[in-house]
C-alpha cells in the first residue's frame, strides 16, 4: 500500500526529509531561480507567439505540479525555448498568432501533450527516450535556435514582417528592406546585447538578462520611444494566472492530436536529459516514469491555468543546482516568489521595448547552439553526422513536428543498424596458462591454435529479427569456407532472443545435424535460457546441446568429434586430445 502511496505521490517521499537547513538553502535557490525565470518568461512567451504574461504564468504553475510529481530533486520545469517555438509553428498553422483563437489552441496542445506524457508514464515507458539519439536533439536545437533568431531579427531591425513568413522569406524581406532599417530601435537592440554580454563577463552574480533588459528601456526612455518608432511590449496584468478551459471538442482534438504528440516527446526528452545530466553531478537516481507523470500532470494541470506547454529547462536547472538546491521544494519556491514578483513589478513592464526583449531572446537562442558537441560529432562520426545535419535542415525547412519524428526514425534506424550486425568474434583455448582453467581466449588478441572440428564463437549482442541475417550468414560462412559442422556459442554476451531469433537457431541446428553436426550454448544467461525453454529451442535441438560450463562442454562435445581427423590433427587443443597418443591405431 505505501508503495502505491509513494508512486501516485512522490512528493510524500521527499518533504519528510526536509529540514530547517533543507528548507533554507531551497529558499535561496528559490529566489534565484524567481529572478532568471522573470525575463525567460517573458521571452518565450513571445517565442510562442502568445502574451508576456503567459510565459509567466507557465513558471508559476508548471515547475510547482511537476515538483510534486517528478522524480529529479533539482528539475525546474516551465516555459522552454524549444517548445515554446514548436507551439508557434504548430498553431500558426492553423491561426493567426496573437488571436483569442491562437491561445485556446496552444492552451489545447498543452492538455493534449500532457495527456500523452501522463499516458507514456502509466504505461511504464520511461525507457522511450533511450532510443532517441542525443545528435537528434542537438540538432533540433541547432536548427530551432536559427529559427528564433530570424524571427527577431526583425524586432532589432526595426522592420516589419509578418510571423506567417518561411525561414527563407523572412530572410529575403530582410535583404530586400536594409534601407528601411530604424536606428534607434538597432541602436536599443544591440545596446541590450551588450550589457548582457558586459554583465555577464564583468558581474556573473547579475542576473544578466534582466540587466539587459533594464539597459534597454533606458536607452529606449531617453531615445523617446513613441517618437522615434520603438514600439514598447506594454502593460503585463499584475494577476494570478486566470483559469482557462480547452478546447476539447473531437475536431480541434483530431487537428492537434499529431502534432501534440511531438510537443510531448520534445518535451520528454528534455526534461529527462537534463534530470539526468544533473543526477550524475548530484548522485541522485532519476525514475524516468515518474518524470513522465510529472510533466504530464504538469502539462494536464497547467492548460487549466493560462499556462501553456513546458518542460524542463536546463538554464534554470543548473542554477537551481549550483545554488544548493536540496530538494524539489526550491522549484515551488521559485514560483512563489514569481508570483510575488509579478504582482509588484508587472506594471514596470510596459515601459519594455520590444527591441531589448529581442535582443535577450537572440542571445539566448545563440546559447542554444552547443557548438562543442556539434564540432564532436563532426570529427568522430559519419553517421550521427547524417543523423545531425538531416534534423538540423529539416528543422530549417520543414514542419517543426516532422523534423521531430524523422530525428527519432533516424535514431531508431541508427539503432536498429548497430544492433543489427553484433560482434561475432572467434575464441579458442589459451594452452599456455599454467593454471590448469580452461580459459578462452579471442584469437584476434592472442594467435592460438584451433580445432578445426569445433567452432567456437562469442555473440556479444542480442539474436533478434534485426541480427537473424547477419548471424546465419556468418553461420554459414563457417559451414562452407571452412568445412566445420560443430559450432559451440558462448552465450554470457547475449542479452536476449526473440522468437525469430529462436526460429533462426532451431533452422541453424537441422542445418548443421543434416551434416553431421549441430549448434551448441554455453553460458547463457537465466533469463535467455528460460525464454527460449518457453519457445521450445531447447525441446527441438535436445537439452544436450545446452551446458552451463565450459570444461562441461568441451569434455562432451569431444566425445562427438570425429577421431579419425583428431589422429592427425596437430593443433591439440583440447586436454582430451592427450588421451589420443594412447588409443591411437596401429600402422
Amino acid at each position: 500500500m505505501y508503495l502505491v502511496i509513494r508512486s501516485l505521490f512522490p512528493f510524500m517521499t521527499w518533504i519528510r526529509g526536509c529540514t530547517p537547513a533543507t528548507v533554507k538553502a531551497d529558499l535561496i535557490a528559490g529566489v534565484t531561480g524567481a529572478v532568471i525565470v522573470l525575463p525567460q518568461g517573458i521571452a518565450f512567451a513571445i517565442i510562442a507567439g502568445l502574451p508576456p504574461q503567459y510565459g509567466l504564468y507557465t513558471a508559476m504553475v508548471t515547475p510547482i505540479i511537476a515538483a510534486l510529481f517528478g522524480s529529479s530533486h533539482h528539475l525546474v520545469s516551465g516555459p522552454t525555448t524549444a517548445i515554446s517555438i514548436v507551439i508557434f509553428s504548430t498553431v500558426s498553422q492553423h491561426v493567426s498568432p496573437g488571436t483569442p483563437e491562437f491561445l485556446n489552441l496552444a492552451l489545447t496542445l498543452t492538455f493534449l501533450a500532457g495527456i500523452y506524457q501522463l499516458g507514456f508514464g502509466l504505461a511504464r515507458l520511461g525507457t522511450l527516450v533511450n532510443f532517441i539519439s542525443h545528435t537528434v536533439v542537438i540538432g533540433f536545437t541547432a536548427g530551432a535556435a536559427i529559427l528564433i533568431a530570424t524571427s527577431q531579427i526583425k524586432h532589432i531591425l526595426g522592420l516589419n514582417i509578418s510571423n506567417s513568413e518561411t525561414f527563407l522569406h523572412v530572410w529575403m524581406h530582410i535583404y530586400a528592406e536594409l534601407d528601411q532599417i530604424n536606428p534607434y530601435v538597432l541602436l536599443v537592440g544591440l545596446t541590450t546585447i551588450v550589457s548582457i554580454i558586459l554583465s555577464k563577463v564583468l558581474v556573473p552574480k547579475l542576473p544578466n538578462l534582466l540587466t539587459g533588459m533594464v539597459v534597454g528601456s533606458i536607452v529606449a526612455f531617453y531615445l523617446g520611444a513613441e517618437d522615434k518608432g520603438i514600439q514598447l511590449i506594454g502593460a503585463i496584468p499584475a494577476q494570478l494566472p486566470p483559469l482557462s478551459v480547452p478546447d476539447l471538442s473531437l475536431p480541434t482534438i483530431k487537428t492537434l492530436a499529431p502534432q501534440a504528440f511531438a510537443v510531448a516527446l520534445l518535451g520528454l526528452i528534455e526534461a529527462v536529459s537534463i534530470s539526468r545530466a544533473i543526477a550524475t553531478k548530484s548522485g541522485q537516481s532519476i525514475k524516468a516514469n515518474q518524470e513522465f507523470i510529472g510533466q504530464g500532470m504538469s502539462n494536464v494541470v497547467g492548460s487549466f491555468f493560462s499556462s501553456y506547454a513546458g518542460s524542463g529547462s536546463f538554464t534554470r536547472t543548473g542554477v537551481n543546482y549550483s545554488s544548493g538546491a536540496k530538494t524539489p521544494l526550491s522549484a515551488i519556491f521559485a514560483a512563489i516568489f514569481l508570483v510575488i514578483i509579478v504582482l509588484f513589478i508587472a506594471p514596470l513592464m510596459a515601459y519594455l521595448p520590444i527591441a531589448a526583449m529581442g535582443g535577450v531572446i537572440l542571445l539566448v537562442a545563440y546559447n542554444l547552439i552547443d557548438f562543442k558537441k556539434i564540432k564532436h560529432v563532426i570529427q568522430f562520426s559519419r553517421e550521427e553526422i547524417a543523423i545531425l545535419f538531416t534534423t538540423f535542415f529539416s528543422t530549417l525547412f520543414l514542419e517543426l513536428e516532422f523534423a521531430i519524428y524523422l530525428g527519432v526514425l533516424l535514431s531508431i534506424i541508427l539503432f536498429l543498424k548497430r544492433t543489427s550486425i553484433p560482434n561475432i568474434s572467434t575464441l579458442s583455448i589459451d594452452t599456455e596458462l599454467s593454471t590448469g582453467k580452461r580459459k578462452f581466449i579471442n584469437i584476434q588478441k592472442k594467435p592460438v591454435k584451433r580445432c578445426p572440428q569445433l567452432k567456437i564463437i562469442r555473440i556479444d549482442m542480442s539474436i533478434y529479427f534485426g541480427s537473424i541475417n547477419y548471424i546465419q550468414n556468418h553461420i554459414h560462412h563457417i559451414i562452407k569456407n571452412e568445412k566445420i559442422n560443430h559450432i559451440l556459442i558462448v552465450g554470457s554476451g547475449i542479452n536476449f532472443i526473440d522468437l525469430s531469433g529462436a526460429e533462426a537457431i532451431i533452422d541453424e541446428n537441422i542445418r548443421l545435424k543434416n551434416i553431421g553436426g549441430g549448434i551448441y550454448f554455453v553460458g547463457l544467461k537465466s533469463s535467455v535460457y528460460n525464454f527460449i525453454v518457453r519457445a521450445g529451442v531447447v525441446k527441438a535441438i535436445g537439452l544436450n546441446n545446452f551446458f552451463e560450463t565450459k570444461r562441461e562442454a568441451l569434455k562432451e562435445l569431444y566425445t562427438r568429434l570425429n577421431l579419425d581427423i583428431c589422429y592427425s590433427c596437430d593443433a591439440r587443443v583440447f586436454e582430451e586430445c592427450a588421451q589420443l597418443e594412447d588409443f591411437k591405431p596401429k600402422e
